[in-house]
């Protein structure tokens, strides 16, 4: 199984972690390739952010997407979602989708743990997209400035843990979800520390794409997913220019 992982943030560090905890999580025998945007930002926080790492994005998945069996978006928030589904004939799943859909199968209501406090607004839009917001506990974050995104799980780990007794203790929660690419590979190092499961993004999305993979549902060629229709455009790249131009297929194809 080939499994393209994608940074939306530019900051290699934290494409770093996002490796390192993705081949963890992989299977024997998936093929992890990271790439990480060559545009935006050091890390994600707003919509507008979001909003400029998704062409990024979308020229990764264009020129390798379809090269993989399956692609990960590896930015909570998910840049690009859900339209970046209709771009390559293999599962696209961003990690925020991952996570929710594996803190609900564990339980009835999750929190959020984020690392700042401007990011929570885009992130209760995400839950609210994926349509359960009704589960969603609370989001609780770091108030602190960063000192380097690379670096928050060792500047910032024990105010984490608090903040995800906090959601547990003082909000409901059933399941935390530690969010955000900076935080890969941190909920399996803090486990044991709560009371509660704890979801990573990252480690969430492999194991959703390759269920996803091993599944073979086939591909969208209609409803909302399907490739855009055909029509003239002007400034994109080979790459997505072809992605476009490839054949648009309809149920009455089939």
């Amino acid at each position: 199984m080939r499994l393209l992982v994608i940074n939306p943030n530019i900051s290699e560090s934290v494409t770093s972690l996002i490796d390192a905890e993705a081949r963890r999580a992989a299977s024997p025998g998936t093929v992890v390739t990271t790439r990480t945007a060559s545009s935006g930002v050091a890390y994600i926080e707003t919509r507008l952010e979001s909003l400029l790492a998704a062409p990024a994005v979308a020229e990764i998945v264009a020129a390798e997407g379809g090269d993989a069996d399956a692609v990960l978006v590896a930015a909570f928030g998910d840049p690009g979602m859900p339209g970046l589904k209709e771009l390559v004939d293999v599962p696209v799943v961003g990690i925020t989708e991952a996570a929710l859909a594996t803190a609900s199968l564990l339980g009835v209501r999750f929190s959020i743990v984020a690392i700042s406090e401007r990011i929570t607004a885009w992130y209760r839009d995400c839950v609210d997209r994926a349509g359960l917001t009704s589960r969603l506990a609370s989001i609780r974050s770091l108030r602190d400035p960063l000192r380097g995104i690379g670096t928050v799980q060792e500047d910032f780990r024990e105010d984490l843990v608090r903040l995800a007794h906090d959601v547990v203790e003082h909000d409901g929660a059933d399941v935390v979800i530690l969010a955000g690419a900076p935080l890969a590979g941190m909920a399996r190092e803090v486990a044991h520390r709560l009371p509660v499961p704890v979801v990573d993004g990252i480690s969430a999305g492999v194991a959703q794409v390759e269920a996803l993979v091993r599944l073979a549902p086939g591909t969208a060629r209609a409803g909302s997913c399907a490739r855009p229709p055909a029509k003239d455009n002007a400034g994109l790249s080979p790459a997505l220019a072809a992605c476009l131009a490839a054949p648009h297929t309809t149920g009455a194809d089939r």
